[in-house]
């Protein structure tokens, strides 16, 4: 079925990912991935207490939302302090220690590592890499979880990441876009402001972007920021000139664009979750993320369809968010073994087990290096 001729609750529904508590599918949840107004699901720590638990919600996820429109099924699996899956799910090291290896053929084998056992689990999306440059020691976010301080170093090796993710089978995300690398604000709690001009970004900040762009990684990530430079007016989540001209336009992009979670305090704080939703819409992003409550997730999408009901061009907008967001799905479905309890013995593989402890191993030779 085509975006265009899904009714407009499940054509806008296509472009909502959220999350809910416990770790098993709410019914309320599940009816909306049968009615088409949700696009999937993300995952946190409170939803995935052991790998049967986890598999198994994933396959519900899966079977609600039906084979005509596969969902998103994500979870944040970095690496090092943002992991979400427990035991014995192999738990990477932070990306800066891998990253210190300055090896992309390993990364990628890292990267098609990770993605194999999410496969297996049931996910279809990983929101890593990270592409943001290291480049604030005082930045409370960001820190460890980039793989550099160099972003021509950043790009090759997050980029390698990310191809060995997708060898498996499950799409990753580079974020956050255009650059969260030289904050000192955390945007769950408050804005960050960008000063740097174009000449600056373009050099640092958007490389690792470009790059990711080139190579045709699957989806990317917005960031809840203000750059100044670009547009002083609004977090670039909501931007047109940073998700459509920027992104779209120069850095070249053709792939799927999350915004990041509108709950977040930088988004709202100042916008009430339905003006975030249309504005995120219609300056570029494809699906947007609303990751707790779900009260917000049904408000957002009564004014997306309400919106797109009002205006044709939004609607317009609407079916080439979901027409991306569709293709990306359906390339890469969620594919989880089908039985949990082969699941222990996937994860100690003789040669996975090898991988990884050469993972391990390399990376700590690196800082004593």
């Amino acid at each position: 079925m085509r975006p265009s001729d899904l009714p407009l609750p499940k054509l806008c529904g296509q472009l909502i990912v959220g999350g809910f508590d416990g770790p098993s599918l709410p019914a309320s949840y599940a009816e909306a991935l049968r009615a088409g107004s949700r696009g999937g699901a993300i995952l946190f720590r409170r939803n995935v207490p052991d790998l049967a638990t986890t598999h198994a919600l994933c396959r519900a996820i899966r079977d609600a939302a039906g084979p005509d429109l596969p969902p998103f099924i994500g979870v944040d699996q970095e690496g090092g302090r943002v992991a979400r899956l427990p035991s014995p799910f192999p738990k990477l090291p932070p990306m800066r220690l891998l990253g210190g290896l300055g090896d992309a053929s390993f990364l990628r084998r890292a990267g098609q590592l990770l993605g194999n056992g999410l496969a297996a689990v049931g996910f279809n999306l990983d929101f890593a890499p990270v592409l943001d440059v290291d480049s604030n020691p005082d930045n409370p976010i960001i820190g460890d979880r980039s793989f550099g301080r160099e972003a021509n170093r950043v790009a090759e090796l997050a980029v390698a990441f990310g191809l060995g993710l997708e060898d498996a089978g499950v799409l990753s995300c580079g974020k956050h876009f255009p650059g969260h690398g030289d904050t000192s604000v955390d945007s769950h709690v408050a804005l960050p402001i960008v000063h740097h001009g174009m000449d600056r970004l373009d050099a640092i900040e958007l490389a690792p972007f470009r790059a990711a762009a080139r190579a045709g990684l699957g989806t990317m990530m917005t960031a809840h920021v203000v750059v100044t430079s670009i547009d002083a007016s609004v977090p670039a989540t909501l931007s047109r000139a940073v998700c459509t001209d920027l992104l779209r336009g120069a850095v070249g992009f053709r792939g799927v664009l999350f915004s990041d979670d509108l709950e977040m305090a930088a988004v709202a704080a100042q916008y009430a979750v339905e003006q975030s939703a249309i504005a995120s819409i219609r300056a570029g992003c494809d699906v947007l993320l609303i990751c707790s409550n779900m009260e917000w997730q049904e408000r957002a999408h009564a004014a997306l369809v309400a919106e797109a009901e009002r205006d044709s061009v939004f609607r317009e907008r609407c079916v080439e968010a979901a027409g991306r967001a569709l293709e990306a799905r359906r390339k890469m479905p969620p594919r989880p073994v089908a039985d949990a309890e082969t699941l222990p013995a996937l994860m100690e593989r003789a040669e996975w087990v090898a991988l990884y402890d050469e993972i391990k191993r390399r990376a700590v030779d690196s800082v004593e290096v």
